[in-house]
């Protein structure tokens, strides 16, 4: 799956059928006419206001690049919590996310080309010599190909076109001698062992020492890749072969791209988002245009602009085709199946899916960009980053946000393309939310969670690489570049590579051949430059006019969910069966159920069970009808599973020298002080004598108004209050004592009671996992005097610092700086849901007393056991509302939490019998959904 996302165009727009020798100019042509439209119709920013937000991204980019170097380098990556670098092997996996790393320096090479963007031509000459001297790409580990290729080989290659560019200049580089080519050469070498398949889609890793020869490589036994992993080569692995003659990486590349074409779904010309790089069968059949399938989109296109070659042309005009008519539905783009196009996969988009409205500028198709991108704008208004995931009426579904630059990058191609200052506010926005929320002492740090703004101790390599160069050229003039852009494209990681390659080896690579090229129609490319009219009316409030309705569309429009089912409905015909309305005693009810598709079975255990099939119902209606009423079953019982969870905690650290910039991730109590009904507490921290608190505290006069800390173990949670309660304390925060935990591996737990009346407890309370609880510690043992915040959420830093004390302390880094795969659950193909065990089945209402209810998709209708089940599933989301009520949830925290008494560390609270515990336990890691999709037979 794409990790990193990357800008996905060249400078500007590029002609359908253009000769390759008259690209860049169209291009540049209609940039021209866009311009001299758009800036007559909005005020334009002045100069001085641009170079003030260039300078601005400038002192941020050497915040972030200057902790890497001190405190990072040579590792991959920085954690700004921790201050120190991420090593494979010595921090907890991460999982697949991991695979980016390689111990070569990863963040380094990523920002080569940025350095030379940003005219740091000195610090770019500095850091070509380190990479030659210190980078090794020859270690045992497991990478990731994708991620490989468009961070390492694409930051080699892109470092390369640069430094031939100074060199010719003649006044820097002069000593350079290709050597960034032979890493990248020996890089490329090193990743064409993947392609030892039958199909020639590559393995999704590879062992940089030992490739994939068995067993030392430990990998090469997978069967699946996702879309975009097998078909985000050509650009890096084609340009290594134009730069080198070595026709071979090229040649890998576009037999990938072949085998991908050939295995698109014909009757939509969809494909889906991963594929058996064995036999060829798509393994998960949804479809969109973000994470998994996204850059494969994209390098289609680029391919055409950086190659010259018309059939990556035509296969991308036949997939955006698909895409306009089946998965755009504006301003939302929506997963469908790749059999039945009509019906949605799932009812929330992903983060990355925020490149598109950039890529539809490539193309040319500019409304629906503009319309895209207002409404992701929109939804970062409300949640200051765009989370990772988002349901269709706009609140949060997965709430990470790892600095992705998607949107920064879209927003970049779009003021390129029509000169709108606007575009300039939105980017303006997105610099003070990044110095506001997510800039800490030693970098940037990504946000856990957008709603609490906690943060995660991570700063990914492609923060640097990608964020930072386009918010720079958002505002930079052309004179204040030192080349010019536009003789480039970007990779999707934003590396650049020269266009000139399109004449260079031309002969040594053989193009395509697109069989069976399907005629389309030719109103979907009517925007298309250079028709300039068409693209760009002659109306200077034109983009105001598409972006006017969006407006208000997250704060005030009703769930708007998947919709098309209502127009069959619309015309007076009854609406379809209700969850809140279903009786099983009802014989009318369970005949509709029949008809949707939908089968009752009673277990042996006394449980019921739902299970949907698509392909049983009566008609595609129907069956939209069946997917809907499970999806409203699932949302029924987990509303009144919401009222039995508490939301996290924020722990800010307002004193010097953080100022409120590290917000951790904090277990509530279900007892004490309710930091949502009442204001935060704030104090120094001091630790508990005994640090255990199971007894009276030796040490009153330390802890005395300060909020306590305490260990975890040995005697009850609420014990620990009291006694910390009684020695005056304001507030405690429990450390756990498993060493090396964290929130980033483990789901967040609410502290238990202690089964008697905890009415005395009067102070706030709240959890912290080793990992963040060290951070605390280590504050301590550096600085002494350490005050935080207990919340429910991070608090502004500019209320922080309006304590007198602390303003005189704080020494402004910026002018802004007072101001954090897969698919739903559910699926048509086949559904399940358990409604749990019931005393009488027959006389019962199954959506008023379910006892336990998931959901899974599978062809085959198993049945998920709680000991299978994950405590952890994703936040929940609510479909469409088809009688037109609209329920405000935005502010109810869903995250899954487990509850212990700490006498007994091995029994949690979700053990215990609660009326919707196991409701959606299997409804948990979109993981899972993506292995009961392998059984999806539509």
């Amino acid at each position: 799956m794409s990790e990193a996302g990357g800008c996905r165009g060249c400078g500007s727009p590029v002609p359908q059928r253009a000769p390759w020798s008259l690209v860049a100019t169209t291009a540049a042509l209609c940039l021209v006419t866009a311009t001299s439209v758009w800036t007559a119709g909005a005020a334009p920013m002045s100069r001085e206001e641009k170079q003030k937000l260039g300078n601005q991204v400038l002192e941020m980019f050497d915040h972030a690049y200057g902790n890497y170097m001190e405190h990072a380098y040579p590792a991959d990556e920085l954690m700004p919590l921790t201050c120190r670098g991420r090593v494979r092997g010595q921090e907890p996996s991460r999982g697949d996310v991991d695979d980016a790393l390689g111990k070569f320096s990863l963040t380094l090479i990523d920002s080569l080309d940025t350095l030379v963007v940003l005219n740091k031509t000195k610090e770019f000459e500095d850091a070509v010599r380190k990479v030659l001297r210190d980078v090794n790409l020859d270690n045992d580990v497991v990478v990731s190909v994708f991620e490989t290729n468009i961070r390492v080989l694409g930051g080699l290659l892109g470092g390369h076109s640069l430094a031939i560019m100074l060199k010719e200049k003649g006044e820097h580089m002069q000593w350079y001698n290709d050597e960034l080519l032979q890493m990248a050469k020996q890089l490329g070498y090193k990743l064409l062992p993947a392609f030892n398949t039958t199909s020639g889609l590559p393995y999704p890793r590879i062992n940089l020492k030992f490739g994939i020869r068995k067993p030392e490589a430990r990998t090469g036994t997978e069967t699946d890749t996702c879309t975009a992993c097998a078909g985000t080569l050509i650009l890096e692995f084609a340009a290594l072969s134009r730069f080198t003659g070595a026709t071979i990486f090229e040649e890998y590349a576009r037999k990938a791209l072949d085998f991908l074409w050939e295995k698109r779904q014909r009757s939509s010309n969809l494909v889906g988002v991963t594929i058996n790089i064995h036999t060829g069968d798509w393994v998960r059949k949804d479809s969109g245009v973000g994470a998994g399938i996204d850059s494969y989109y994209e390098y289609l296109l680029k391919a055409y602009v950086l190659l010259g070659d018309d059939s990556f042309l035509e296969r991308f005009n036949t997939h955006y085709d698909a895409i306009m008519r089946y998965i755009s539905q504006p301003p939302l783009l929506l997963d469908v199946h790749i059999h039945k196009p009509m019906l949605n996969a799932r009812t929330w988009m992903d983060a990355l899916l925020a490149f598109f409205p950039g890529l539809q500028v490539l193309k040319g198709d500019i409304r629906p960009a503009i319309e895209t991108h207002e409404m992701l704008y929109q939804v970062i208004k409300k949640h200051n980053f765009l989370p990772e995931a988002f349901t269709t009426d706009f609140r949060v579904h997965w709430a990470q946000h790892p600095l992705r630059p998607e949107f920064a990058e879209s927003t970049y191609f779009l003021y390129k393309a029509t000169g709108d200052p606007y575009y300039l506010e939105v980017g303006k926005t997105l610099i003070e939310n990044l110095n506001k929320y997510a800039r800490v002492p030693c970098g940037f740090a990504a946000m856990k969670d957008v709603r609490t703004g906690s943060h995660e101790d991570r700063m990914d390599s492609f923060f640097l690489a990608e964020m930072f160069k386009y918010l720079y050229l958002l505002y930079a003039d052309k004179e204040d570049i030192i080349f010019d852009i536009e003789d480039y494209i970007f990779t999707t990681e934003a590396h650049l590579l020269p266009l000139w390659l399109s004449t260079t080896n031309q002969s040594a690579s053989k193009k395509n051949t697109t069989s069976e090229y399907i005629e389309l129609d030719d109103s979907n490319f009517d925007w298309t430059c250079p028709n300039t009219q068409i693209l760009f009316p002659n109306d200077p409030l034109y983009a105001q006019s598409i972006r006017e309705p969006l407006k208000n569309v997250v704060d005030k429009s009703c769930p708007r969910g998947i919709i098309r089912v209502e127009e069959s409905f619309r015309s007076g015909a009854k609406p379809p069966l209700r969850a809140r309305d279903f009786m099983a005693t009802n014989p009318e009810h369970l005949e509709i159920l029949k008809k949707m598709g939908v089968s009752l079975i009673h277990l042996k255990d006394g449980r019921v069970q739902l299970v949907q099939h698509a392909i049983q119902a009566a008609s595609s209606i129907d069956a939209e009808d069946g997917l809907r009423f499970m999806q409203e079953m699932i949302e029924l019982s987990s509303q009144q599973q919401k009222e039995q969870q508490l939301p996290p905690r924020a722990v800010q650290i307002v004193s010097h020298p953080f100022f409120g910039r590290v917000v951790l991730t904090a277990g509530p109590a279900q007892f004490g002080l309710d930091l949502s009904k009442h204001k935060e507490t704030r104090g120094f921290v001091a630790s508990s004598k005994p640090y255990n608190g199971c007894s009276e505290l030796t040490n009153p006069e330390a802890v005395m108004g300060k909020i306590a800390l305490i260990q975890r173990g040995q005697c009850m949670f609420a014990e620990k209050a009291r006694n910390i309660q009684n020695a005056g304390a304001i507030g405690g925060i429990v450390i756990d004592d498993n060493e090396g935990s964290s929130s980033d591996t483990a789901p967040l737990f609410q502290m238990a009671g202690d089964g008697k009346d905890t009415d005395d407890i009067k102070i706030p309370m709240l959890f912290l996992f080793s990992k963040e609880g060290s951070i605390i510690l280590d504050a301590i043992r550096e600085y002494e005097e350490v005050e935080v915040l207990l919340s429910d959420k991070a608090k502004d830093r500019a209320a922080i610092l309006k304590d007198p004390e602390m303003e005189s302390e704080e020494q402004p880094f910026s002018e802004n700086d007072s101001q954090n795969q897969s698919t739903d659950q559910l699926t048509s193909g086949s559904q399940e849901v358990d409604l749990g065990d019931q005393e009488s089945p027959e006389e019962s209402s199954l959506n008023s007393h379910p006892e336990s209810l998931s959901a899974a998709a599978a062809d085959d209708a198993a049945s998920v056991s709680p000991s299978e089940q994950n405590s952890n599933p994703p936040e929940n989301h609510e479909p469409a509302s088809l009688d037109g009520e609209c329920t405000d949830l935005d502010n109810q925290l869903q995250e899954q939490s487990e509850t212990e008494e700490d006498s007994n560390p091995n029994v949690s609270w979700g053990k215990k019998d609660q009326p919707i515990d196991s409701i959606l336990a299997d409804w948990n890691e979109d993981i899972e959904a993506f292995e009961m999709m392998e059984k999806d037979e539509l």
